[in-house]
């Protein structure tokens, strides 16, 4: 299949020209076993600047520090735990860092309710396995092993998703950096340049928490939401236009005007504060995070593209607003009408339009 019609492509291949770029500038460096790039160009794809004549775009907007952290963990025998809230770019970040440091994203396990050891260590096919017993042949390795076996990065997203028995599959790995496979009398040991870059939402403290002897072989980073207005909205003014590039979506980028009042929509909301921090409000029971915001506007120039005549119009981020907002709970529905009463209808004339259309679309 052509790239041009997979619907996403993964980091290396969407930022390929950049990571060429970075090589070919990053040629005398000294690399860390494993690794594609030196520290200091992994950093730089990921924050963004220059590479000979090519401009190297900032995949993750916010502290710069917490990224060289992230980089120099990955450098030591410790994997990496990324935490925050939903929407704080650990994903993407996790992403970009495996496609940087080894240029294959792709060793993913999601974590789940029904993720097993098995998605962890190995498994087999059990056709094969009755029919020749334990061989090389039937056994099936999960994205751990193979980033063992390559020297890579594995990715494990929403870890606190799985059962903690599941969790703790990883703490001989961690430790001894070998997975052990008894049915054919053999050890697999990790090559230079293996570790995991693991994710998990404090949305699900409490859900499964991982145990104190797991979380002592990670090096622990928390990613904060976006400190200002300014950095949120530069962050989904970024994605969206990415997104909407890729989807080729055939609508203009709203204004900026348009994104900052939905990002301080939720913001606002988030918080349970105005942003002139003089007026308290209650916050809906959904998560109304940065991601939310990309994906409405996306869906809103899909409406634009499909429906109008390509530019965003409040009828169309009032729907996404609705969408966001009010997740089929009476309480969220209550919440929505005193925002859209006592904060947005009180803003002037500028405001009007998108209270217009979402108060059309409460009632």
């Amino acid at each position: 299949m052509a790239e041009k019609d997979v619907l996403r492509l993964p980091a290396e291949l969407l930022y390929a020209n950049e990571l060429e770029a970075l090589k070919k500038e990053d040629e005398q460096e000294n690399k860390p076993a494993g690794w594609q790039l030196s520290p200091k160009a992994v950093l730089k794809f990921v924050t963004g600047g220059k590479a000979g004549g090519t401009a190297v775009t900032p995949k993750y907007i916010g502290h710069n520090r917490l990224v060289e952290i992230a980089i120099a963990t990955l450098l030591t025998d410790r994997s990496l735990l990324l935490i925050g809230e939903p929407g704080t770019a650990k994903s993407w970040l996790s992403e970009n860092l495996a496609a940087a440091i080894c240029g294959d994203s792709g060793k993913v396990i999601q974590g789940t309710a029904g993720t097993g050891e098995e998605h962890i260590r190995y498994s087999w096919n059990y056709a094969m396995l009755l029919a020749n017993g334990p061989s090389d042949e039937a056994l099936i390795k999960s994205p751990v092993y193979r980033a063992m076996e390559t020297g890579s990065i594995a990715r494990f997203e929403e870890i606190s998703r799985c059962a903690s028995e599941v969790q703790d599959a990883l703490i001989s790995i961690l430790s001894e950096k070998t997975v052990a496979i008894p049915e054919l009398g053999r050890e697999l040991p990790a090559r230079r340049g293996f570790s995991i870059i693991a994710t998990a939402n404090t949305r699900d403290r409490g859900v499964n928490d991982m145990s104190s002897a797991l979380k002592r072989r990670f090096n622990i980073i928390v990613l904060p939401a976006p400190a200002s207005l300014e950095t949120e909205v530069s962050i989904v003014t970024k994605r969206v236009a990415e997104i909407s590039g890729n989807y080729r979506l055939k609508a203009k980028l709203p204004s900026n005007d348009a994104i900052e009042k939905i990002v301080t929509v939720f913001r606002e909301l988030r918080n349970g504060l105005t942003l002139d921090e003089k007026q308290k409000l209650k916050s809906p029971a959904g998560v109304i995070s940065t991601a939310e915001a990309i994906s409405l506007i996306t869906n809103s120039m899909a409406l634009a593209a499909s429906f109008g005549d390509g530019n965003v119009t409040d009828e169309d981020l009032a729907a996404g607003l609705q969408g966001a907002v009010v997740k089929d709970e009476d309480k969220d529905k209550l919440v929505w009408k005193e925002y859209l009463e006592n904060v947005m209808k009180k803003r002037g004339a500028s405001w009007r339009g998108l209270y217009n259309s979402c108060s059309g679309m409460n009632n």
